[in-house]
């Protein structure tokens, strides 16, 4: 199932999403009304989880809302999450909700809010769900139509899997959007990123960019790693993060040029 699917009939002509990133862009006219600008829409995955996609992902909501766009967050799969007055709440779904500004159902911004903090399969299963991508991608047609840009954060890393033969690799092949990759520095963090960008291109997905976090404090040779990195990922470095006592969506957005990303809203101004 893809995009693809839910805008255009069975019996209609087939544009290809998950075989043709290119055709995100023809998706993103399709949402719009005539003469609107295309939409701004990304998709931010990572070398590992708890490495700050989170804090990247509201870093780009943020820049997005200081270009005058209405910008929403999407956190389609949220594994550990609790109940506060009657509402489910997801600590990443709420940090994204914060820095964007449109509201949305988070039913609709977050199709699978998981209970426990585990693998989104395992927590899954131990609510007897099984995720698919028809809710995720009927959700995003809704929110994109109600917003000029719209930022997907993945789960875990690019491979995580979500329940039998469906990972997240297959959800962002669907959506077709333009991957930012956050890398965390720490050891390993080159050969991470390597892999990572390897099965972004497997996908026939654009990597638009990546960003470097520093999460480890205690990390050497960060200079070093990040040379090699520039060396050897083929797109653009978007910024390197700093370690902060307390990260914000705007305090992390200060160190990061979202310039070069594809339909970057305050390029068309």
């Amino acid at each position: 199932m893809s995009l693809n699917d839910i805008l255009v009939p069975a019996s209609g002509p087939s544009v290809g999403l998950e075989h043709d990133p290119v055709a995100g862009e023809q998706l993103q006219q399709a949402i719009a009304p005539p003469n609107w600008p295309l939409h701004f829409a990304c998709f931010v995955t990572g070398t590992d989880t708890e490495i700050g996609k989170t804090l990247i992902s509201s870093a780009l909501l943020h820049a997005l809302v200081q270009t005058g766009v209405r910008a929403c967050g999407m956190k389609p799969v949220a594994a550990g999450a609790v109940q506060r007055g009657g509402v489910w709440h997801n600590d990443d779904a709420d940090l994204l909700a914060a820095a964007g500004n449109v509201a949305m159902l988070s039913s609709l911004t977050t199709p699978y809010m998981l209970q426990e903090a585990a693998a989104p399969h395992i927590a899954a299963d131990l609510e007897d769900i099984i995720i698919e991508s028809v809710p995720i991608l009927a959700a995003y047609t809704e929110i994109a139509a109600a917003s000029d840009a719209v930022v997907i954060e993945g789960v875990g890393g690019f491979r995580v899997p979500f329940s039998d033969g469906f990972d997240s690799a297959d959800l962002a092949q669907q959506l077709g959007l333009p991957v930012v990759m956050v890398v965390g520095l720490r050891l390993g963090c080159i050969n991470h990123a390597l892999l990572t960008c390897e099965a972004v291109k497997a996908r026939g997905l654009v990597l638009a960019g990546w960003v470097a976090n520093e999460i480890d404090p205690e990390m050497r040779f960060a200079d070093e790693n990040i040379e090699a990195l520039l060396l050897n990922i083929p797109a653009p470095l978007l910024g390197r993060v700093p370690r902060m006592a307390q990260p914000s969506a705007a305090a992390a957005a200060q160190h990061l040029n979202f310039s070069s990303l594809p339909n970057w809203p305050a390029n068309r101004i």
